[in-house]
């Protein structure tokens, strides 16, 4: 019989959240679980499969496989791998605890993210950067055990190192935290003096970060086993570093194309001329023909960016903006009231967008009058 789709059985859309696939599990799990259930083995069926989809789901990286290439990924040993038992335990937590197997202590550490700023520059082009974050690390003078040097946490009497106590009620198996260690399942009757029995530290470290060229506003770059130092001894986390981009006074990026204003003067935009403009590997000639109109769009193709993704470079776009000369003397201005005197005696259409603008607001007006 063909597995039914794993998002189905949960009962979720595809891109639900991982918050969403537990609270749907509980659900599931709760209703055909076998203490509810005895010698039902429909139900019995149902938790395991529900058990198994969320196995994968709640999983990023089986979550990726199953999304790209469904069963067939996970054939010889996507799923399956955790157990039922545990898999159960992890989400009810207290609740239906998961036998008589052992809470280790042992943790993996916390992951951390950290905002780089970059310019413009370090982002299109690439760059090495150094950053400085407060990190929770192992402590190097009790090894991370949290027992003063030259003793060792003792396994705790009352769970008997298990980190939980177990209460029966009903058909229901209550696991809680042990009052005692608190879980952890070895108490420390002598703490070290420097992390007071935490077996981590705070310290301030200093990493190099290599910024692949492309980058862009929202990027991360992930530093495997750089986030905090694991409890009792547990593998690192990892370091998240999310790249920002400044604002450039020049340039705007839009995916992989840059975008630039160019002013140019009135004489440049009527009788054309050719004009210098920065890109991010140095200046270009650019040639305005003439009767240019302000807001015209010019591409210069491969001045853009490189995606960190792959694809092909992007283009630089200059959007010409015409200026309008100011701190005219006596004599410029003069000369400019003959030129409007010559433009008015020709009797021909300078302005094309002038001509038809004011057609449509005589237009507009006799339409208010009928």
């Amino acid at each position: 019989m063909a597995k039914r789709d794993y998002y189905e059985v949960l009962g979720l859309e595809r891109d639900a959240s991982e918050k969403e696939a537990k609270k749907a599990y509980r659900r599931l799990a709760m209703k055909y679980h076998p203490d509810r259930n005895p010698d039902d083995s429909a139900a019995d069926e149902k938790f395991k499969e529900a058990s198994e989809a969320y196995e994968v789901l709640s999983d990023a990286d089986k979550r990726a496989t199953y999304d790209q290439f469904g069963h067939a990924g996970l054939e010889g040993g996507g799923a399956g791998g955790a157990g039922f038992g545990d898999i159960f335990g992890d989400v009810f937590g207290d609740i239906f605890g998961g036998g008589s197997r052992s809470r280790s202590s042992v943790q993996r550490g916390a992951d951390l993210r950290y905002t780089c700023q970059l310019d413009l520059e370090q982002a299109v082009g690439g760059d090495t950067v150094e950053i400085k974050i407060p990190v929770m690390s192992a402590c190097d003078d009790c090894g991370s055990t949290g027992a003063k040097k030259g003793s060792s946490p003792k396994q705790c009497p009352d769970c008997n190192g298990v980190g939980q106590i177990r209460v029966a009620q009903g058909f229901f198996s209550l696991q809680q935290t042990c009052p005692r260690c608190r879980g952890a399942g070895t108490i420390i009757s002598n703490p070290c003096g420097k992390c007071h029995g935490q077996g981590r530290i705070e310290k301030r470290k200093t990493l190099s970060v290599k910024i692949p060229a492309g980058v862009d506003n929202g990027d991360r770059i992930r530093l495997s086993g750089e986030g905090e130092a694991g409890m009792s001894g547990g593998p690192a986390g990892d370091l998240y570093v999310q790249v920002s981009v400044k604002d450039h006074p020049i340039f705007e990026r839009e995916g992989a194309n840059l975008y630039c204003e160019v002013p140019i003067s009135f004489v440049d935009a009527a009788l054309g001329g050719q004009l210098e403009v920065p890109t991010l590997t140095g200046r270009v000639k650019l040639k305005i023909p003439a009767e240019t109109q302000t807001g015209k769009l010019f591409r210069l193709r491969g001045k853009g960016v490189t995606p960190v993704r792959g694809g092909g470079v992007g283009d630089l776009l200059c959007r010409v903006v015409l200026e309008t000369p100011v701190k005219l003397n006596a004599a410029q201005k003069d000369l400019l009231g003959q030129f409007q005197t010559t433009l008015e005696a020709s009797g021909a259409s300078h302005t094309p967008r002038e001509s038809t603008w004011f057609e449509g607001v005589k237009d507009f007006f006799e339409s208010l009058k009928s």
